[in-house]
């Protein structure tokens, strides 16, 4: 018999809507090369390098070891995280979080996304994404059958939205905003003026704004939250506002995927019968280790010490693009710097594969977060200090 080469079964027609993830392609490419001897330093993901506090990870022990925790776990989360949320956000942004009702805690910010979309848009509805922006807000929108429309971010107006121009628009057919400030992959920060014409945006077209937090203890003298609006303004934004924030980067722990969902009761609600259908919750280990790392004493001292490092390693960053002729704005918050490229170069990516090849250096081009970022790159701070310098010393010989 004349063996098959070819599967006959085809996949869902939403999968030609998306490419596959520009890490996940690269990193194959990387690891080959590592594997041929050629010792590629990363500077482009932001995946903190450091662990979480002592405490936390001695939490995260002393609890697997109970014979009783390791069960199924509330998809709500155990009432511990959910208090811990609730007092993180009181400490750090001045916001008031129910924690039976207002906060839902999720595996990783990044199943807020999916989740959220699932229980607010339907397929064919329009969601409005930040060009350049995070691009799972992209992808996710349209395996879900979204229609994805844009609204641009550019240098000019600091990153920050056009709301003489979304003013304009008629966005009555908007269901979902997605916003992200601080910034990425730009740096730029969040403005309290800027969350109120975003409160006021939605209340005027009847939308949700999502705002995607997790870099707002990163760098950031003045962390904000969306709820962090004028007082007469909250009771409207937590009408149409939802916030993501995240303990990867603030605590590092991005592979441990504790993410938290702030909002209203009712839309709480809504995104859990969304999530109770998708997973069991997570192993309470990590969720009373999360809880740990949100409120114990050394939270403060471990963050100071996350920062000292990062702004040890900007300066490095910052020498790197000023080696690679790019421009940048030194008021940039967050784990990246953003830098734009030479006139010379056709695009970022010309820039990025010439270092990549020939200094050994893996940075990202700014064309992955949209159209607006195709002149600019990205560098990730997520590497020890001996790597950037190393990287800087490559970057400096290049021909």
């Amino acid at each position: 018999m004349k063996q098959r080469t070819q599967y006959e079964i085809q996949p869902a027609d939403r999968l030609s809507l998306v490419t596959e993830y520009y890490f996940s392609r690269k990193l194959k490419e990387v690891a080959q090369m590592n594997a041929e001897g050629k010792d590629i330093i990363s500077l482009a993901i932001g995946s903190p390098d450091c662990p979480p506090s002592t405490q936390t990870i001695t939490t995260l022990c002393e609890v697997a070891k109970q014979d009783n925790a390791h069960g199924y776990q509330p998809t709500m989360g155990t009432p511990e995280l959910r208090q811990a949320m609730s007092d993180y956000y009181k400490k750090t942004y001045d916001v008031d979080v129910d924690p039976a009702t207002e906060v839902l805690p999720l595996i990783g910010s990044k199943e807020g996304i999916l989740h959220i979309t699932l229980a607010f848009v339907n397929p064919g509805e329009t969601v409005l994404v930040p060009n350049p922006g995070y691009p799972t807000y992209t992808s996710l929108s349209k395996l879900l059958g979204a229609r994805v429309e844009y609204y641009d971010l550019k240098e000019e107006n600091g990153w920050q939205p056009d709301f003489s121009d979304l003013f304009k628009r008629d966005l009555s057919h908007v269901k979902l905003m997605w916003t992200n400030y601080p910034h990425m992959p730009t740096g730029a920060p969040a403005f309290q003026g800027g969350f109120d014409r975003l409160v006021e945006l939605a209340r005027k077209n009847n939308f949700v704004v999502v705002n995607d937090n997790p870099y707002s203890r990163i760098l950031n003298d003045n962390p904000l939250s969306i709820f962090s609006t004028r007082l007469t303004s909250r009771e409207v934004a937590k009408a149409h506002c939802i916030e993501l924030n995240s303990l990867s980067k603030s605590h590092n722990m991005p592979g441990w995927r504790v993410g938290m969902c702030i909002a209203n009761p009712q839309f709480i609600q809504w995104i859990l019968k969304v999530k109770s259908n998708i997973d069991s919750g997570t192993f309470r280990g990590i969720q009373l280790a999360a809880a740990e790392a949100l409120t114990h004493n050394d939270e403060a001292w471990h963050y100071q010490a996350n920062i000292t490092t990062y702004r040890r390693r900007r300066e490095i960053a910052e020498q790197i693009m000023t080696a690679l002729g790019c421009t940048f704005n030194p008021q940039q918050v967050g784990m990246f710097l953003w830098g734009k490229i030479p006139e010379h170069y056709k695009n970022a990516e010309e820039l990025t594969e010439r270092v990549l090849h020939q200094a050994r250096v893996f940075i990202t081009p700014g064309f992955i977060f949209g159209s607006n970022g195709n002149r600019y790159i990205r560098i990730s701070l997520c590497a020890k200090d001996e790597k950037m310098r190393e990287a800087l010393q490559r970057i400096n010989n290049l021909e």
